[in-house]
């Protein structure tokens, strides 16, 4: 299980401290509103990551626990569930 750092674009209002608080990880894009860097949050940056998820206005800035080498299960996209093709009876 690795850490990754994600963001909820639902929630998110751009507010862009995010940003500022983890430029290794976050940059806005033209609007203001995070890209966050892909894989797993860098041992080093654990406290920085923690400090920018608990400093969000917003509550949008999460940490969520993924399973290394996926497999391409669990996430969102094609495959992943119920969804066209799938049974529930």
């Amino acid at each position: 299980m690795s850490r990754h750092l994600v963001v909820n674009p639902i929630a998110c209002d751009g507010h862009g401290l995010c940003a500022e608080l983890l430029p290794e990880l976050v940059r806005l894009d033209d609007w203001g509103y995070p890209i966050i860097a892909p894989g797993p949050i860098p041992g080093g940056l654990e406290a920085h990551v923690r400090r920018a998820v608990k400093a969000c206005p917003t509550l949008a800035l999460l940490i969520r626990e993924q399973r290394d080498g996926g497999g391409g299960r669990g996430g969102r996209g094609a495959g992943g569930g119920r969804g066209a093709g799938g049974s529930r009876r």
